[in-house]
């Protein structure tokens, strides 16, 4: 069928629903709901067969639904109404909620329901939970209603029919900062860990800190530490820690208010954030390969499980500063000298990772050169895989993972998706030409052909679908709460399986072979060269796309590569036509053509 997605922003949610539609053969195209954009007039352009709403913030014209028809997904089980559905389910501390379909029609979330889907509510951040479990149900909700839609056949429930789950319709308001505020004086440290969860991606909590006004962005809980309610304790890789009636929290991120007349703000890590503010404080250090078992929060863990080694990490939104790079750089060296013969890396129920920190970047005195010392310090870490040649490294990817992220998994012997998993193997809407060793490893996967296509198109690919190139070795059909369970065991099957250590014996001798036709170092060097004139041409796209990115400004339009024809070749690319063994050769560099 022809669908049309329509969407405020391409989020996750709206890529994992625009890729897998595509795995099933539907034509998808994607237009999104700007304000200075005319939304009928693009849908009668596009033509579709049904319009899909996967995350839309605004309503659909009448002119629109009308004449299509028209489903949104509300993150909200059916009798749900309200702009804040998902805020108010991790506020109240509910264990179960939903996601349903709708039709639209005059009134916003009162629509006809194509389908709904109920799920678990663990206590794990809102942006976790989205991407996890409602993204799960909304996928299954999804195909349903459009499976239903293609059989011609289906009438969807009205709200009030009877048969239909649900309670009674019940509106409720934006969930505002009066409801959010911290009490700090009164609250708990469960209750102010589920403020923080519930606020944690957007809008954030606002409060007051040191003569500032700050939102606070996401919390874990501190088992140890104590102090005078609102207190700042300690910093910790750049969170800072706060006291509360009973314990403790730990907060990664801050957000400055916005003044009047000011550009946006943008979140970054707390004690980077406060800067000259914050106080003298202890800084706990955590230990080079730190379990977890004290009960206090970390960014980065490790465990072992007989001959299998697990080093998990977990940084906010999946962007990797330089320090969070070297730091899990030091962490990963360490756990190589353990004695096992299977080292799995990620295996967190939320972001792989997205590459280097934009928003560090954006921050820093000098932007080019953090952005050179960035990018330097995620390609030590790939390398640092790409070159182990003592055991089986596997990327564990439990949720989405994007540019560098993706090519840090792919550096990797094996690479575990969760089936709810979402790839996107580019750079260049990032105006980036890319590195992390990806003109090796993302052909050596996939292909020469393939490796630029993904480049050139620049959209996001299901786990199944990086099966399917290639990219990935396994898929792990469970959900969020599972998935580190199911590594664990696959984790201690392969490390006891007798092909392993001939396996692990191999790899030596390949990665000389490779060294002797293609010395990675070449991959590195060609990449970096490319990323350096970019970084210090101050009109390069970048500066712009980043500045845009980081301070979430709108689009003028919705990006061609979503909703025009396919893109055409061009100079990002590198000019493939040879792959030797498992190294990508760029003959355009080679010394006879």
């Amino acid at each position: 069928m022809r669908i049309l997605l329509v969407a405020s922003a391409f989020n996750s949610l709206t890529q994992r629903v625009h890729a897998e539609l595509r795995d099933r053969g539907h034509k998808v195209a994607v237009e999104l709901a700007l304000p200075d954009s005319s939304l009928p007039q693009a849908v009668r352009r596009h033509d579709p067969e049904i319009v899909v709403a996967p995350m839309l913030k605004t309503v659909i014209p009448e002119e629109v639904w009308s004449a299509y028809t028209c489903l949104v997904v509300h993150p909200g089980p059916v009798g749900d109404r309200g702009p804040s559905s998902l805020d108010w389910a991790i506020h109240e501390g509910v264990t179960r909620w939903g996601v349903t379909v709708l039709q639209a029609d005059a009134e916003m979330d009162a629509g006809d329901v194509w389908a709904s889907v109920l799920y678990p509510v663990p206590p794990v951040a809102k942006s976790d939970l989205y991407r996890g479990e409602v993204a799960d149900a909304a996928l299954t909700a999804v195909l349903l209603a459009v499976e239903r839609f293609a059989s011609g056949t289906h009438v969807p429930l009205r709200q009030d029919e009877e048969g239909l789950a649900g309670a009674a319709p019940r509106v409720r308001p934006y969930l505002d900062q009066s409801v959010r505020r911290i009490h700090w004086d009164a609250d708990s440290t469960e209750t102010v860990v589920r403020k923080l969860r519930a606020a944690e991606s957007q809008p954030g909590v606002l409060d007051e800190l040191l003569g500032g006004e700050w939102y606070l962005h996401g919390g874990h809980a501190e088992s140890a530490l104590r102090g005078r309610p609102g207190e700042l304790l300690a910093t910790r890789t750049g969170a800072i820690c706060r006291a509360t009636t009973d314990g403790a929290v730990w907060i990664p991120e801050l957000r400055p208010r916005r003044l009047p007349g000011q550009p946006p703000t943008f979140k970054l890590p707390a004690a980077r954030a406060l800067g000259d503010r914050l106080p003298a404080l202890p800084e706990l250090t955590p230990p080079a390969l730190p379990d977890g078992r004290d009960g206090t929060w970390t960014d980065i863990r490790y465990r072992e499980e007989g001959d299998a080694g697990f080093l998990s990490f977990s940084f906010p939104g999946g962007a990797m500063s330089t320090g969070q790079c070297r730091r899990l750089l030091d962490a990963y060296r360490a756990a190589c000298a353990r004695p096992t013969s299977v080292l799995v890396l990620g295996g967190e129920r939320d972001f792989f990772s997205n590459g280097i920190h934009l928003n560090v970047i954006e921050a820093a005195a000098d932007p080019a050169a953090e952005s050179w010392a960035n990018i330097n310090a995620i390609d030590d870490l790939v390398e640092a895989v790409l070159t182990t040649t003592d055991r089986l490294v596997v990327a564990a990817v439990g949720g989405n993972a994007a540019a560098g992220g993706v090519m840090l998994a792919l550096a990797a012997d094996e690479v575990w998706c969760r089936s709810g998993a979402v790839l996107n193997p580019h750079y260049r809407l990032m105006g980036l030409y890319g590195s992390e060793y990806w003109t090796y490893t993302l052909p050596r996967r996939a292909g020469a052909a393939e490796a630029e296509r993904l480049m050139r198109e620049a959209l996001p690919v299901s786990s199944a679908g990086a099966l399917n190139l290639g990219l990935a070795d396994r898929v792990l059909d469970c959900g969020p709460a599972d998935f580190a369970r199911e590594v664990g065991a696959l984790a201690a099957r392969l490390a006891s399986h007798p092909a392993t250590a001939p396996r692990v014996l191999a790899k030596k001798a390949e990665l000389d072979r490779q060294e002797a036709v293609a010395p990675l170092a070449a991959f590195r060097e060609r990449e970096l060269d490319r990323m350096r004139r970019t970084f210090e041409d101050p009109g390069a796209p970048y500066h712009a796309l980043r500045r845009a990115f980081v301070r979430k400004e709108r689009p003028r339009g919705t990006p061609e590569h979503l909703t025009g024809p396919p893109v055409a070749p061009n100079d990002s690319i590198p000019s493939v036509t040879h792959v030797t063994g498992t190294a990508l050769v760029d003959v355009s560099e080679r010394p006879n053509g």
